[in-house]
């Protein structure tokens, strides 16, 4: 069992990595799921607003809309006030201007 879960906290990092988000190695399996589960809100609220995922990301060095893009996380903050930066990020990116094509 405890295997398991390794495994699938090492996914869910892996997946969190390749979105651009810092993590220290040291993240509790709980504390990864309800990342990756923030982070999907917000990417669910950019795409309702019409942002692309494929330009507004943390590793764009120009993207579209700036807030459309995950708030970085610094190098001393924990796990737990980066999810609240996420929800807070995912707020404000419902009530910004809808993009139209």
């Amino acid at each position: 069992m405890a295997s398991e879960i390794s495994a699938v906290a090492a996914e869910v990092a892996g997946r969190l990595r390749r979105r651009g988000i810092a993590l220290k190695g040291d993240e509790r399996p709980e504390d990864l799921a309800d990342l990756l589960s923030a982070v999907e809100r917000f990417e669910g609220a950019v795409e309702a607003r019409g942002g692309d995922l494929m330009v507004d990301d943390l590793q764009s060095s120009q993207p579209d809309d700036r807030h459309f893009v995950l708030p970085p996380r610094s190098a001393d903050e924990s796990l737990r006030i980066y999810i609240a930066q996420v929800d807070g990020a995912t707020a404000r990116v419902k009530e910004h201007p809808r993009i139209t094509s």
